[in-house]
């Protein structure tokens, strides 16, 4: 499923499977991608993350697995169509493992780049020829619109590719990036011409969806299940003023970011789970009206899905968001890592005399995304840029049940295009620091693995269940970078 900006003439150039010139570009593309992870692994599998060259970009395939895992758990437990949102990782083996091995489940997947489309369509072709429903084929192409301009779009589209597209409005729940907003005349005038689009066979109105970008401001436990349901709740309005006009037209409702899906994890979603274990009223009562919301949307004979994409590998901002307990989610599930090393350490530079240092990894290999600063007293919260992962004698602190607004311990505070300059976060005495030495390797927890994965051409994987070989290189996954 594409985003709503690739709803031209070019999508079909890229997408369509019927063009012989599409067929030799995958061709092509697939044989060069296929020769350079071969050749990626006959360099780095088996050395270990003291060996390889730095900066580089670290997952652990434990974490990565588990973190999938559970988010298929939750879908399937809730009885929620589920679709993996592709674009922070940009790779084939972590596409595989979004979408789960249950071959009776259909594989959907968003991509936000004509690169991620281009590559992940063999995968998507494997799939279809173990019966898997896939995003291929008649029917098989979604597009996302916001704007009445864009539907006169959907008829070239159609005749391009000899099919019509399946189409989701998007609405604006409060983000403010894209979407139309519900309500509005210019949804109303969406829905019509979305209709009279469907009508006339240059599409089909597949659905509705959304996406909850400022759940990441969210700061407390379990916080963001409220925006799940206003996300839910809103998209049942408008289905249901399109059911005025057509009352038997099926829709999906298509949800989610990652904190509002990872609040799914609360136990008392769970019929078989513990409860809330001391998790306080508001949430119980959230999971509650989602529930009866849920029951509701379906009585409405919806289809309900929900999508996310940071969920796998996780990163600093998702911590800060709090969107499950620490039970869930904490440091340990932190799938992504930047490798660097300490290029010079300056003792007493820092605030109270504290040590700085050094690091080869700067705004290329961190990305430059800070965690929104929610505090009323801007600067005590965390703002830094990454944070130094407790490994390799490194015994940092890591942030806890109060974080961001209680934070400490080796932090990235300031960057440059290829350095960052480490400092000690305490109560300022300079004995409490673990001590740095030059050429020492350290791995940071950055804030935002989408744009710190997109600095690199591809990504050294670990296992942390090997024991006594967890920094041994196992697998090398390259990415679709670019557009």
């Amino acid at each position: 499923m594409l985003p709503k900006r690739f709803t031209s003439a070019r999508v079909t150039r890229a997408i369509s499977t019927t063009l012989p010139w599409f067929n030799f570009q995958i061709a092509r593309t697939m044989a060069a991608t296929q020769l350079s992870k071969e050749l990626l692994r006959a360099q780095f599998v088996g050395k270990t993350l003291h060996s390889v060259p730095t900066p580089a970009v670290v997952l652990d395939l434990a974490k990565v697995e588990a973190n999938c895992n559970q988010m298929l758990r939750a879908a399937r437990r809730l009885d929620l169509s589920w679709r993996a949102h592709i674009k922070t990782h940009k790779t084939a083996e972590l596409t595989r493992l979004q979408v789960g091995d249950d071959d009776t489940t259909p594989v959907k997947i968003v991509v936000s780049t004509l690169a991620e489309a281009e590559n992940v369509l063999p995968l998507l072709e494997e799939y279809q020829l173990k019966g898997r429903e896939v995003n291929l084929g008649p029917h098989g192409l979604t597009v996302m619109v916001d704007h009445v301009d864009q539907i006169k779009l959907l008829t070239l589209l159609a005749s391009k590719s000899g099919n019509p597209p399946l189409v989701f409005l998007k609405i604006n729940i409060g983000s403010n990036r894209a979407g139309v907003p519900p309500d509005s005349p210019a949804c109303v005038a969406l829905v019509r011409e979305l209709l009279l689009s469907e009508t006339v066979g240059a599409s089909v109105f597949w659905g509705l969806y959304s996406h909850a970008g400022h759940s990441y401001a969210s700061r407390e436990d379990w916080a963001a299940m409220g925006i799940l349901g206003v996300e839910f709740g809103t998209l049942h309005d408008v289905a249901r003023a399109v059911h005025k006009d057509r009352p038997d037209h099926p829709l999906v409702l298509s949800v989610g970011a990652t904190p509002t899906v990872n609040s799914l994890h609360h136990p008392d979603f769970d019929p078989n789970g513990a409860g809330t274990n001391g998790d306080g009223t508001a949430a119980a009562t959230a999971v509650t009206q989602i529930k009866d919301l849920l029951a509701r949307m379906r009585a409405d004979r919806l289809t309900l899905e929900v999508h996310a994409g940071v969920y796998p590998t996780l990163d600093v901002q998702q911590l800060a968001a709090h969107s499950c307990d620490a039970r869930y989610l904490n440091p340990s599930a932190i799938a992504i890592t930047v490798l660097a090393e300490v290029s010079s350490v300056y003792p007493g530079r820092g605030p109270g005399g504290a040590t700085e240092a050094l690091v080869n990894a700067g705004s290329l290999a961190l990305g430059r995304e800070p965690c929104e600063d929610m505090g009323s007293v801007k600067g005590q919260h965390y703002n830094g840029w990454g944070i130094v992962m407790p490994w390799a004698g490194v015994a940092n602190v890591v942030p806890g049940p109060g974080f961001p607004a209680v934070h400490g311990g080796w932090q990235v505070a300031r960057i440059s295009q290829e350095h960052g300059v480490l400092a000690w976060r305490g109560d300022g005495a300079a004995h409490e620091e673990t001590p740095l030495a030059v050429g020492q390797r350290l791995r940071i927890w950055p804030n935002h693995s989408c744009i710190t994965g997109a600095g690199y051409p591809w990504y050294l994987v670990v296992d942390s269940r090997n024991a006594g070989r967890e920094d041994e290189v196992i697998d090398v996954w390259p990415r679709w970078n670019g557009w």
